[in-house]
């Protein structure tokens, strides 16, 4: 999967257009992904990809970043061995796809608003 473009509330994805928050796997995207809390980022948000178990997740915290990570959240990815980088969406999709390109097992976890 790659993220050919990126800009506030809307991302293309392998050709397809998404217009909600999306977590992208090596095969897969995740639409219309909500949270708990919308500008928060909880451990039971990322059921999927705890079970998924990448090396890397990568989180778009939206266009201005506005959408946080409790330290709960990072204390879980940590448990799990999961090495977390997050940015404002559009440097998450550029190190997303940097990280891809490059074999790694990554996720990307993209907000696209706020």
């Amino acid at each position: 999967m790659k993220v050919e473009e990126y800009e506030f509330g809307r991302i293309r994805i392998d050709g397809r257009e998404y217009r909600n928050d999306v977590i992208v796997f090596l095969d897969r995207v995740s639409p219309e992904w909500w949270r708990k809390d919308g500008h928060s980022l909880a451990v039971e948000d990322l059921k999927e990809v705890l079970q998924y178990n990448p090396d890397l997740l990568i989180v778009g915290r939206g266009a201005y970043g506005v959408m946080r990570i409790p330290g709960e959240t990072r204390e879980a990815l940590r448990e799990k061995h999961i090495q977390l980088i997050d940015d404002i969406t559009g440097q998450a999709v550029q190190l997303f796809n940097e990280r891809i390109e490059k074999g790694e097992k990554a996720v990307g976890a993209f907000h696209l608003t706020c």
